[in-house]
């Protein structure tokens, strides 16, 4: 269904990516699921919020900044809540102890060019300032211009590239 306009490079109308979609995800009911481009406009927003609202699962809690009202329930449903075995803390331990071996060769790389800037913290709004401070300092603001991008049927598109530099 979707084909016959990415052939033609022109975008997918909303009611098709919205019908394969909707059907995809109603086919997956009941299991977890993370989406990626979708939705990008408002029709489509309209439609997932439709999807998500007819089911009562879904939500997130955490224990520190976002724990349910009474523990082990959910709020809405009142369902036993359950923990993922790879949310609990000694799995978050081991991928955190994984995660240190496979960066520190690359965080090494880094100090060792004198480029490496290290912020601690556990609060993005108490972090952001610094590394602001950080970028506002060391990169020029970020460029735009408009070229035209020639697409491997021949035709052109007109766009805007922006050019981001690295310190």
């Amino acid at each position: 269904m979707a084909q016959q306009y990415i052939e033609r490079s022109l975008l997918v109308p909303d009611h098709v990516i919205t019908c394969l979609m909707m059907s995809e995800l109603e086919n997956r009911r009941g299991q977890h699921w993370l989406l990626d481009g979708f939705p990008r406009t408002l029709g489509q927003a309209e439609a997932l919020d439709k999807i998500c609202e007819s089911s009562d699962h879904g939500r997130v809690y955490n224990l520190d900044f976002n724990p349910p009202h009474v523990h082990g329930i959910d709020d809405v449903t009142g369902e036993p809540l359950v923990q993922q075995e790879d949310d609990k803390p000694e799995a978050v331990a081991a991928r955190l102890r994984q995660y240190k071996d496979v960066a520190k060769p690359v965080i090494d790389l880094y100090k060792s060019r004198g480029v490496l800037h290290q912020f601690s913290g556990t609060e993005t709004n108490k972090i952001w300032p610094y590394i602001y401070t950080l970028f506002s300092n060391k990169i020029t603001p970020i460029q735009s211009k408009r070229s035209i991008l020639t697409l491997p049927n021949g035709r052109t598109r007109k766009m805007w590239s922006f050019i981001q530099l690295c310190v």
